[in-house]
């Protein structure tokens, strides 16, 4: 018996129409669009506007355009996850609104919060439902409204992050491409240095934490960036020496979007030219869950069949890791 192997076979990615630029945000904050460009590699970001436009949109707009590529209907769907950190409500889950909105009635699944991580985790649970056998088609969506927890007078986070976001059809692959491995990784003690303090159940909303601006991501960029260089680059050289791959196996890295210089030492610690990278972080910034949907949607024309590919992201609360996928189309 072949072994069924979870591939992806249709992608596709949405980002909301109005655009943030740097000379934008230098009337907001005490920054300069050469300084932004020089230490992050970011010249504009996304921003979805509207009342009650919330992640769900995003996941929606996703979704339905990945659907129509495919030529399915929303009731061939068996499951969604939906990777997000700025869910629309505390609950339900993102994953159910954005099911109802679809009409996918047959329809199950859940949210998955790993951070910027969150896509990579979401993709790895997709894929043992599919080599389960249990499902045939398990849509993975990697969306956040980073907007709604940013404090636009706070120019250490303001810069960074945009609106937008991803999808990814996941069906049984019996030809030897799909999801071949996965290393996810975590450390709780990360948390101290990104997070959002406020929000949650330690510590609920009251006017003093909101006054107190609690409910806005919190960063101390120095400490993330020399924890985010060494794991990143670490995870995705050690998912490549574990399947024996060297840097001319590798088609492409599909890098989460958080910095250039993070995805420049990644790169590096792989022994892969500049060529081999995914990177449009300079039209997006961070989108979070949003950044590697992104990357494989704008790619999808350059991926061929068979083609070795590694996702990789690091995120807040320390989580990190990498997948390695054999592209399925």
């Amino acid at each position: 018996m072949q072994k069924i192997m979870a591939a992806i076979t249709a992608v596709n990615g949405w980002v909301p129409p109005d655009v943030l630029t740097n000379k934008a945000l230098e009337t907001m904050v005490e920054t300069t669009d050469e300084w932004i460009l020089s230490r992050t590699g970011i010249k504009e970001r996304h921003i979805l506007k509207g009342a009650d436009m919330g992640t769900s949109e995003i996941g929606v707009n996703a979704i339905n355009g990945l659907l129509a590529k495919r030529g399915i209907s929303a009731m061939d769907i068996d499951m969604i996850l939906c990777a997000t950190t700025t869910p629309d409500m505390q609950f339900p889950a993102t994953a159910n609104i954005i099911s109802d909105k679809i009409g996918a009635k047959n329809a199950w699944g859940y949210d998955i919060n790993a951070a910027c991580s969150g896509f990579l985790f979401a993709l790895a649970t997709g894929s043992k439902f599919i080599e389960s056998g249990q499902y045939k088609k398990v849509i993975v969506v990697g969306a956040d409204k980073m907007s709604s927890i940013i404090d636009y007078e706070d120019r250490a986070t303001c810069i960074i992050f945009g609106d937008g976001g991803g999808a990814v059809l996941l069906e049984p692959s019996t030809d030897g491409n799909g999801i071949v491995d996965s290393i996810l990784k975590t450390d709780g003690a990360g948390r101290a240095f990104l997070h959002q303090k406020a929000g949650g159940s330690a510590r609920p909303a009251t006017h003093a934490t909101v006054d107190a601006k609690e409910h806005f991501v919190y960063q101390e960029g120095q400490t993330v960036y020399k924890f985010a260089v060494t794991n990143m680059a670490e995870v995705s050289a050690e998912i490549m020496e574990r399947n024996n791959l060297k840097a001319e196996d590798i088609a492409w890295l599909a890098p989460h979007q958080a910095n250039k210089r993070i995805i420049d030492a990644t790169a590096k610690r792989m022994g892969l030219p500049e060529e081999k990278v995914m990177l449009n972080i300079e039209k997006y910034g961070n989108t979070t869950n949003g950044t590697i949907p992104l990357c494989l949607w704008e790619w999808e024309s350059k991926m061929k069949k068979g083609d070795n590919i590694i996702l990789s992201a690091f995120g807040g609360g320390f989580t990190w890791g990498a997948i390695y996928l054999k592209w399925a189309y």
